[in-house]
């Protein structure tokens, strides 16, 4: 068992000491507003420093969490036992040959997007209004459909992704290409092995910018229709993974589950495979509200819904799901 004290000591001669801080609570740095404190949180500010503490951590042999924008995870109430890494190495150029250079917490909208289309280079203009930073949008090969009106494919980071810079779990810091991720549909290698993008370079090609523009209005206002704002009603994104041929927020939709309800955990009226926080949500609800959709909606149709987000930190354990259905059905009653 490590001691928190000893950790930090450590910590403190090997990170900048001005940015190491104890039981950070972790809501403020999450889409979703939610988390408990973590034990000790440090704050990255070049991707050297976010390999020195990735490093730190690992020969400590204490827990360790790298936290981008915050999207597309639920922290528990209980905190993180461990440090957690806030990756603010956001620095980025335009090189020679159409590509474009950063840090993995660049945030690519509006930062990358907006030097990129101000440049005249078209391939992220795509990806606007998704909250991710340059890491994240590697770990889940961020996606979205191509430009209306057809709306054909889906185009995947994938597809402009030159190299990158990681750190291995094998403790060695490598350029590595695209295929070393094995991308696929909210997937890349970076779900089974420990490593962590440092940067990467993107080729991008000569665009019109006003063609840019009009692909990222378009795609703001579908956004905007079909998925519940983030500034008022904080989210992690879609909760569940896609089911080929049906989806998972239709399923949802079609039992009837759409603002549904326990605490301030709700499913949303707009898109069913999002849950919001309605105020003062906690992981606990937010878990609860899971189980309660999953149960539901493999009762009635035979599929089961897996979450798509990742689960951060410690959590209070949940009631027993028949128990959790009861309650809910009783409330919705009242």
């Amino acid at each position: 068992m490590w001691l928190v004290s000893e950790v930090l000591c450590y910590l403190q001669k090997r990170l900048d000491a001005r940015r190491l801080r104890l039981n950070v609570p972790l809501a403020p740095y999450t889409t979703f507003k939610i988390g408990g404190p973590a034990d000790l949180f440090f704050e990255a500010y070049r991707r050297d420093e976010l390999a020195t503490a990735v490093l730190a951590a690992r020969e400590l042999g204490i827990p360790y969490f790298v936290l981008g924008l915050g999207a597309n995870i639920l922290v528990g109430d209980r905190g993180f036992r461990g440090l957690v890494i806030r990756n603010a190495a956001r620095a980025y150029r335009l090189l020679d040959g159409h590509r474009l250079w950063a840090e993995s917490g660049a945030i690519v909208y509006p930062d990358l997007i907006e030097v990129a289309v101000n440049a005249g280079l078209s391939g992220l203009e795509h990806y606007v209004g998704i909250p991710s930073t340059v890491g994240g949008a590697l770990w889940q090969n961020l996606h979205f459909l191509s430009p209306p009106p057809e709306r054909a494919r889906t185009m995947f980071i994938a597809e402009v992704l030159a190299e990158a810079e990681v750190l291995t779990a094998e403790n060695m810091r490598q350029t590595v290409g695209p295929e070393y991720f094995c991308f696929g549909y909210d997937y890349s290698i970076l779900h089974e092995r420990d490593d962590i993008v440092l940067a990467a370079t993107f080729q991008l090609a000569p665009g019109d910018p006003a063609r840019m523009r009009e692909i990222m209005e378009a795609n703001l206002a579908w956004r905007r229709e079909r998925h519940p704002p983030l500034e008022t009603e904080p989210s992690a994104g879609s909760i569940f993974k896609k089911i080929d041929g049906i989806g998972a927020g239709r399923l949802i939709d079609q039992c009837g589950l759409k603002g549904t309800r326990i605490g301030d955990a709700e499913v949303s009226p707009k898109h069913a495979n999002i849950i919001v926080n309605r105020g003062r949500a906690t992981a606990t609800q937010v878990r609860a509200l899971i189980a309660y959709v999953q149960h539901v909606v493999e009762t009635r149709t035979g599929y089961r819904l897996e979450p798509e987000i990742r689960f951060v930190g410690e959590f209070d354990p949940l009631p027993d799901v028949e128990a959790l259905a009861q309650w809910v059905h009783a409330k919705a009653s009242t």
